[in-house]
């Protein structure tokens, strides 16, 4: 602990020099080659860049996320817990290095520890102590050019679009990653990818998240900037298989397919996403025809004080039309995000019907005030209620009504500068009539206090 608070303290006092790499969601995508002429001496240049030939072309960068978060929550899964309410701590730990040899080869690794104290129940996505998180190489065979065409191989993690199907999973405790191999084509307004992978099964010992041979994900995402009126979109393909898998319409092995399209942009004072996606395939022998359509639309009054940037959000994800027919209408998510929904991390987007007005408050550069609300249904009364991980929670059970709750949250964002981060999310759930019926239907009262650093 008192070597964090040290690099705290270090990096605090450097500010956010023009100088430094913006730190990104992918730590991988992050480039350092531009320190290469950089005479600046200082502890944190030579982390990030630290040549290993005269030339300077081969180097080593090192870089890690600590996050701590304190989880309070007051009828937690809305009552079916024994322990009513209780607090624990969520402490995650991410370390990589990244070596380069000139402009054609790259190696990635990266060390990720996660564990929970206090929690009464623990998944693997929330305690993990230690494991290899990521462990890749990347061959490029025309760097610099117009054009370029990278092949990475070995674990690592993957990030698509708005994150609909595939995430690094931020918002819980552990972050996912996937074995295999992948092809990036990228040149001028466009760029493709082309992966086939097996997903890691994270597990709570030390150095077992081996390989997993029984969930597989493929495809293809491109994505094309700079198109008149439209401005950017996305047009992808994903497959996937898994041995087992289970909803409320039964229980069995799983090929689905995903095709979508994903249109966004923005303006000075507008930004769109609007997304549609199809999914067909097999399950359990039966037929695979499952959908969703979503949009999020907001609009910055940058003229007002606080600049007030008015949110909304709808989305429409289908839920099985009749059960013990031979036809399964069930989204699946494949791997979201976790918090689909905020960090409370409630329900998941399957089966779903949710309009999500917001407002956001920017009092300085440095501090923000989100307030929303979300009033979710069922989108088929055939169907039940999905966690953000696409487990199912409750079943139909022959219940008519469609209403599960409605959603009330403040999330306050403060950032000391580009390495210091503190957040703090307050969230109200008052259930409805099926949730109500369907289990001890207690309205949820949560609390998430977070520090992470950067660097």
């Amino acid at each position: 602990m008192k070597h964090i608070l040290l690099l705290c303290f270090v990096l605090g006092s450097l500010g956010t020099s023009a100088q430094y790499v913006p730190l990104k969601m992918l730590r991988y995508d992050e480039d350092y080659s531009s320190l290469e002429s950089d005479t600046t001496d200082n502890f944190y240049h030579d982390l990030k860049f630290s040549p290993l030939s005269k030339s300077r072309q081969t180097y080593i960068s090192f870089g890690g996320d600590v996050r701590f978060q304190y989880y309070h929550v007051i009828n937690d899964d809305w009552g079916e817990q024994p322990d009513k309410n209780y607090g624990y701590v969520f402490s995650r730990y991410l370390g990589h290095a990244d070596f380069h040899s000139g402009n054609h080869f790259r190696a990635f690794l990266e060390l990720q520890s996660g564990m929970a104290n206090a929690k009464a129940s623990t998944t693997p996505a929330d305690e993990n102590p230690l494991d290899l998180h990521q462990a890749f190489f990347d061959v490029s065979v025309l760097p610099g050019q117009k054009k370029n065409l990278v092949f990475r191989m070995g674990r690592q993690e993957l990030s698509y679009g708005s994150q609909r199907l595939i995430s690094v999973r931020e918002g819980p405790n552990n972050r996912q990653a996937f074995d295999g191999i992948k092809a990036m084509v990228s040149q001028a307004n466009y760029k493709t990818d082309l992966l086939y992978t097996h997903y890691v099964a994270s597990k709570k010992g030390v150095f077992d998240d081996g390989y997993n041979k029984n969930i597989k994900l493929w495809g293809a995402y491109n994505v094309i900037n700079k198109i008149p009126f439209l401005q950017n979109a996305d047009v992808y393909y994903f497959g996937f298989d898994k041995k087992t898998n289970s909803y409320d319409d039964g229980k069995g092995k799983e090929m689905r397919h995903s095709i979508g399209t994903r249109i966004w942009g923005k303006d000075e004072r507008w930004r769109y996403d609007l997304e549609t996606i199809y999914q067909f395939g097999g399950f359990a022998g039966k037929s695979i025809r499952a959908w969703t359509a979503s949009a999020h639309v907001d609009y910055v009054l940058d003229h007002l004080r606080f600049q007030p940037e008015l949110g909304m959000k709808a989305e429409i994800i289908s839920g099985d039309k009749r059960q013990g027919d031979d036809k399964l209408n069930t989204f699946n998510p494949l791997f979201p995000r976790g918090g689909y929904f905020g960090l409370a991390a409630l329900i998941g987007p399957a089966n779903l019907v949710d309009v999500h007005p917001s407002v956001n408050l920017n009092f300085t550069k440095k501090l923000s005030i989100d307030f929303d609300y979300d009033i979710f249904w069922r989108y088929s009364a055939q169907d039940g209620v999905y966690g953000p991980n696409a487990a199912m929670i409750y079943s139909s059970s022959e219940i008519a009504e469609k209403l599960i709750g409605h959603q009330y949250s403040m999330v306050t964002e403060y950032t000391t500068n580009a390495f210091l981060h503190f957040g703090c999310e307050l969230t109200y759930f008052q259930t409805g009539k099926f949730l109500r019926q369907a289990g001890p239907g207690k309205n949820l009262l949560f609390l998430c206090l977070t520090a992470e650093l950067k660097f």
